[in-house]
């Protein structure tokens, strides 16, 4: 199958020409598209406009993603979002080629701007097109799209805020009550490639991405402070909400390369050092570890604690009794074999580095991050 891109380095059609080239490759696996036979025309502003006739002439399916968002004068709206389209259409019309188009247009079609006029005409366009040769098309009036890679402080408020406050920026919110509908990025390119096979979700003439997220401005401007700050308290977000992990990852995209890694703090003595990497109130808190050679930690028990210990490197034993009786269990556990052992509530436990010379590095994991006022933790040998 060869499918042309036009736009393939705007934001959207970069998303979705770097998935096609994964499907291309093999490494892209769960899409009901066939890699083997997959070829992608990328054309964009810069590209030879002799290429368009080619590739045309070749493509079984078209993704015009092409288009002008915030051009210096108005009239260019129209040159680059009907201008181009009337362009593509008489291009594929010329070789007789009537594969299924797709375009890519936006809500703002049903506003009286400039910006709105221009999508509006192409959508007629295509409309218009489809009548006269019989051609597939689909037309996408995309919410606000999110996601990776789009530009800041050009047609995107999620991008630019992002890019701000990741890197240390102002920013300028006149109205935090505006509501908004967002579909993200990776959503988007789901949606263009099922359509390859005819798996395009319509609503009435349209076409559209079935998963929207609404939320307030101000919700998302409160997120992405939120996100700025974790580093600082070790936290992560409340990953089970979709659009928190989605703007997460957006948020994470624009920061500068010397945020791309943060110190944490070390609590170190003469057995060796523990680490607190994560620290949440609702998902726990999760640690490193590391003992050095023939050290003896833990010794501990807990009413309602719970930890999860990961040998990662080194030879160890874990031993639990539960309180009350003198029962040993013993795990005899190393870096060789990764298992998990669970520090049941009501059993004492500690854990001891078994080598001469290595250090024993151990992944924690407890149900609720530590609280001095409220340790919950008691001391008693093994």
């Amino acid at each position: 199958m060869n499918i042309l891109v036009t736009g393939a380095k705007g934001f959207v059609g970069r998303n979705l020409v770097s998935q096609l080239h994964n499907i291309q490759s093999g490494k892209a696996r769960n899409y009901p598209v066939s890699g083997t036979e997959l070829k992608v025309f990328e054309y964009d502003i810069d590209s030879d406009p002799a290429e368009l006739d080619v590739y045309c002439k070749n493509a079984d399916f078209v993704f015009n993603l092409a288009g002008v968002n915030r051009p210096k004068d108005q009239s260019e709206f129209m040159k680059g979002n009907f201008g181009f389209a009337s362009t593509l259409q008489e291009t594929l019309k010329k070789y007789n080629n009537t594969c299924p188009v797709m375009i890519s247009s936006s809500t703002q079609a049903a506003l009286d701007n400039p910006y709105g006029e221009s999508k509006r005409a192409g959508e007629n366009l295509l409309f218009e097109y489809a009548k006269e040769t019989g051609a597939k098309v689909l037309v996408y009036r995309f919410p606000n799209v999110f996601g990776k890679w789009c530009r800041p402080n050009y047609n995107s408020a999620v991008a630019t805020f992002c890019n701000n406050i990741a890197n240390d920026l102002p920013i300028r919110v006149n109205d935090s009550s505006v509501v908004m509908n967002l579909v993200y990025v990776d959503d988007v390119v789901d949606e263009l490639i099922a359509a390859l096979s005819g798996g395009e979700h319509h609503e009435g003439d349209f076409c559209a991405v079935p998963v929207v997220h609404t939320i307030t401005l101000g919700g998302i401007v409160d997120l992405l402070y939120s996100f700025k700050e974790m580093p600082d308290n070790l936290s992560v977000p409340d990953l089970g909400d979709p659009f928190t992990k989605k703007l997460y990852s957006t948020y994470l995209s624009y920061l500068p390369k010397e945020k791309f890694s943060y110190p944490v703090q070390m609590k170190t003595d003469d057995r060796g050092s523990f680490t607190e990497i994560i620290r949440t109130p609702d998902r726990g808190q999760f640690s490193v570890n590391i003992s050095k050679p023939g050290v003896m930690k833990g010794q501990h028990w807990h009413h309602t604690k719970n930890e999860k210990f990961v040998v990662v490197s080194g030879h160890g034993l874990i031993r639990l009794r539960k309180i009350g009786t003198d029962e040993v269990i013993d795990f005899e556990v190393s870096g060789e074999k990764i298992e998990v052992v669970e520090m049941i509530p009501g059993y004492t436990h500690n854990i001891i580095n078994l080598s001469d010379t290595e250090e024993l590095v151990t992944f924690m994991w407890a149900n609720e991050p530590f609280d001095p006022t409220r340790p919950d933790t008691y001391f008693e040998e093994v």
